[in-house]
């Protein structure tokens, strides 16, 4: 159970009227190669949309009409894709989370994925300002022959302002299980001035923005070699990143001081990756 009022960010604060967004998809495959909406659910900010495309795989853009995420927010998405069906979901834009004057902010993901089915979660960073307070979750549950693809990014601080976090608190929780059975759990916290412990040489090496991508399908661990040639194709100077493979999934991590830099690598490789062009909004 995470500490909903942890140590760097306890304090009196005044009870405030709270965001609470939610969404619900459901799709599935029609036809054998066209992936339809059965269901959508929305509450509070958070509004889904779904462009314009010809028959096949399903895109579906999340929109925050709050602007950002305030202390004590709470949002949840769940998404579940059917047998056979191919879903992106994505972002508009960058996410921001604001400073916290003592509650936490919550983002829970949890998705679901049929025997034969994709899930593309693609969304856009995530920009923690100085003094946020943010417990992210991420919960899969996927049938066997079911693929997952998950990207997360992490920018600590507004860059254009060159702003540090002299004080804050993240907490980012994976849990993914194939038919019922865990095969990926990963947990990180930090707590306290981030800045200070992302410049440490074992932690961060003074970087100021981290991401994650995940690959959990039956075909994910063999493509280690070509994911590391792609890392050795797309990288450049100030953004470190390796890749590593077991138990049936892959994993990428990316850790760079330019935020720009990173997201610039994270474009090329989930391009390459993929093999398909990333949603249109990543390109605005």
């Amino acid at each position: 159970m995470l500490n909903p009022d942890p140590p760097a960010v306890r304090g009196a604060a005044p009870e405030r009227q709270r965001s609470q967004g939610r969404i619900h998809l459901r799709v599935a495959c029609a036809d054998g190669h066209d992936t339809r909406i059965l269901d959508i659910g929305e509450g509070g900010p958070l509004r889904l949309r779904l462009p314009r495309r010809p028959k096949g795989p399903c895109e579906a853009v999340l929109l925050n009409t709050a602007g950002g995420i305030a202390c004590g927010d709470t949002f949840r998405v769940t998404a579940d894709v059917g047998a056979g069906g191919d879903l992106t979901l994505t972002t508009t834009a960058a996410e921001k989370v604001y400073r916290s004057d003592g509650p936490m902010s919550r983002i829970a993901t949890v998705v679901t994925v049929g025997a034969g089915g994709r899930l593309a979660h693609l969304p856009q960073e995530t920009i923690l300002f100085d003094q946020a307070a943010l417990a992210r979750r991420f919960e899969a549950d996927l049938a066997p022959g079911a693929h997952l693809l998950a990207f997360e990014a992490i920018t600590f601080g507004r860059t254009a302002r060159d702003e540090p976090m002299t004080r804050g608190h993240l907490s980012d929780t994976w849990r993914i299980r194939r038919d019922g059975r865990l095969v990926y759990a990963d947990t990180l916290r930090l707590d306290g001035a981030l800045s200070d412990q992302l410049a440490r040489t074992a932690i961060g090496n003074g970087a100021r923005a981290m991401a994650t991508l995940l690959d959990v399908s039956p075909v994910a661990e063999g493509r280690l070699d070509e994911t590391r040639a792609l890392l050795d194709a797309t990288g450049v100077d100030g953004v470190a990143a390796a890749a590593s493979a077991w138990n049936g999934h892959l994993v990428v991590r990316l850790l760079g001081r330019d935020p720009d830099a990173l997201r610039a690598v994270a474009q090329r490789l989930l391009t390459a990756y993929r093999g398909r062009p990333l949603p249109r909004v990543w390109q605005s």
